[in-house]
């Protein structure tokens, strides 16, 4: 569709081990709308959420290093997860910000720092770059009647001064996505609320909690299914909700997508090419349910 969009592209340790879905939908999603993306060439873990915990400088130096390492691809760098889109953009800010912990880490990295690129998350790319005209003209297949609640999570929009991927407390970027692949989007209360992360391993009792309120949520709303772009949230909204189910007495059955599954059936891509079959909660129901498969 269109062959001047070309992207490094930085899948991160999720998308390549539980989050395969993530990326192998992200990939043919790209393919389909003609967006060329060059995987870095040695990445490597960005740190996610507990490097910066543990060491500031350790957590600034591996991301400075995988900016460094982007810069050997034409184009900006495309982020599919929601934490690893959130260390790059917060590595960035604080290097600008702070010439002590700049020299810091170019010392650790053995390199000057790289902060000229532009880091983007897929959403900006297919909501802004691609733009929602061009999107909308490639579904083949419109989303029709299904109800979508778009999660965002805690990374995607904040802290206010660093992601700059829409309005921190009001972003509307991912029901624009959605609604130009014909899907119908809910209001609902919890979509910015946190999920508990990684807290999944050492808090599992807390986030069920959370993330039953979420459930909740998005199910009173009227949703048929969630969005999300972070395999840690979704991770936490798929993998345990037959758990929050069972310890909440409550039935949800809300299938959860990633952003590129869902928008990759509007363009007619078939369901092994996003790894449906990778969801927990089977989405094959609600789907032929809709006329959608």
């Amino acid at each position: 569709m269109n062959d001047t969009l070309k992207y490094a592209y930085y899948p991160g340790c999720s998308l390549h081990a539980s989050a395969g879905e993530y990326d192998l939908s992200t990939r043919e999603l790209f393919s389909a709308l003609g967006i060329s993306l060059t995987e870095v060439p040695d990445w490597f873990c960005c740190g996610a959420t507990p490097a910066h915990n543990v060491d500031e400088l350790l957590s600034l130096s591996l991301c400075a290093k995988n900016l460094e390492l982007a810069e050997q691809v034409e184009g900006d760098l495309a982020v599919a997860c929601a934490s690893c889109f959130s260390r790059l953009k917060f590595t960035q800010h604080t290097l600008e910000e702070n010439a002590t912990k700049r020299k810091q880490v170019e010392k650790a990295i053995d390199a000057p720092v790289k902060l000229d690129g532009k880091v983007k998350h897929l959403l900006e790319i297919l909501a802004k770059d691609l733009g929602l005209e061009r999107l909308a003209a490639s579904v083949s297949k419109p989303l029709a009647g299904l109800k979508v609640a778009c999660y965002y999570g805690c990374l995607l929009t904040r802290p206010t001064d660093v992601p700059n991927l829409d309005c921190p407390e009001a972003p509307t970027i991912m029901e624009r996505v959605v609604e130009a692949s014909g899907a119908e989007t809910v209001a609902w209360t919890h979509r910015l609320e946190c999920c508990g992360a990684n807290f999944t391993l050492s808090r599992p009792g807390v986030v069920l909690q959370l993330t039953n309120a979420i459930l909740d949520s998005a199910k009173a709303a009227g949703a048929d299914c969630i969005m999300v772009g972070c395999p840690l949230c979704h991770g936490n909204l798929d993998i345990r909700q037959k758990e929050i189910e069972n310890v909440y007495s409550a039935e949800y059955n809300l299938p959860v997508f990633y952003l590129t599954q869902l928008v990759g059936l509007s363009v007619g891509l078939a369901p092994d090419q996003l790894g449906l079959n990778a969801m927990i909660v089977n989405p094959t129901p609600l789907l032929k349910e809709k006329g959608l498969l």
